[in-house]
């Protein structure tokens, strides 16, 4: 083992999580110092500075109006959906090499300074596990300490399984981003862009996690699990007695499309109370942003005491 192998600049930004920023030359890190600070207010009293706004906030984004025709199975990169909302298509991500299943940093909309957790399919499905569930915690603490609103992007299909996950504490490491939704005060904003299943959509910002504005596109799966999983278990017996595999593949889908129309349906969500809106695609950067502005002023009694950002 290397002196770089065991403790450099690859080590700690990629497998122990513990440098959020890496930078290829002085004048490098000179301008990642600044464009962070660009973004922070001057101290936890004071909220981050607002710029003036040359991007229309009625930009329409019909890129994202393929999110409806993508396969929910097929990946992408979910920095391409924030750099199509954010001003002038500006995202600062932090921690970019670490957990990459979810991706946090700061973008504007409208001007406003605001907090990216998102879940990205690129890698791992978007699934969260042990540095997911710490690295998203921790930016969540951190927002709410500077009093910089959380913009929530939800394509999540479960919290990651296996051996590995299950003995170092999956469930005591899962709990610290439900713990830090829910004690975030600012406001908190989340859109559903395709999956959202079981305890992860939960701990996503969910209603229950005392969202403010939860939206979710037209394309949205919002179930216990995926329609594909859940037509196995529930119809394993029909699919068996199937004669030929042609015949399980096509009552598969039929049964799939079924459970999808009728238990996954952002509609059906929206009728419980816990979808406050379901929004056009091409609408997603109008939306968000009319809701920072309706939550501008937003305080929660008794929640201003001094507070840290404990190191998770």
């Amino acid at each position: 083992m290397t002196f770089d192998g065991l403790g450099g600049a690859d080590a700690h930004t990629s497998k122990s999580g513990v440098c959020h920023f890496v930078a290829k030359s002085e004048p490098d890190c000179f301008r990642q110092v600044r464009e962070l600070l660009s973004y922070l207010p001057q101290n936890r009293w004071e909220k981050a500075p607002r710029v003036a706004n040359p991007d229309p906030i009625r930009r329409q984004v019909p890129l994202l109006e393929k999110m409806c025709d993508l396969d929910p199975r097929k990946s992408y990169r979910v920095h391409h959906i924030v750099w199509q909302i954010a001003d002038e298509h500006k995202f600062f991500e932090v921690q970019a090499a670490f957990a990459k299943n979810i991706v946090t940093g700061f973008c504007r909309m409208g001007g406003e300074v605001v907090g990216v957790i998102a879940n990205n399919p690129g890698h791992a499905a978007g699934a969260l596990d042990i540095n997911a569930s710490d690295k998203a915690a921790r930016f969540i603490r951190f927002l709410n300490c500077f009093n910089i609103p959380i913009l929530t992007l939800v394509d999540v299909p479960g919290y990651w399984p296996g051996v590995t996950q299950e003995h170092g504490g999956i469930i005591r490491h899962g709990a610290k981003i439900l713990f830090a939704y829910a004690e975030a005060t600012v406001p908190k904003i989340t859109v559903i862009l395709r999956k959202a299943y079981g305890g992860a959509y939960i701990a996503m910002s969910s209603k229950h996690m005392k969202g403010d504005f939860n939206f979710a596109l037209p394309c949205a799966e919002i179930a216990v699990m995926g329609p594909a999983g859940a037509v196995e278990i529930l119809y394993s017996r029909e699919i068996a007695a199937c004669k030929t595999d042609a015949d399980k593949a096509a009552l598969r889908a039929k049964l799939s499309a079924e459970y999808a129309a009728k238990f996954a349906s952002p509609y059906q969500t929206a009728s419980t109370g816990s979808i406050d809106e379901v929004i056009e695609p091409s609408q997603m950067r109008y939306k968000v942003v009319r809701a920072l502005r309706f939550l501008k002023d937003k305080r929660v009694p008794g929640t201003h005491e001094n507070r840290g950002n404990i190191p998770l």
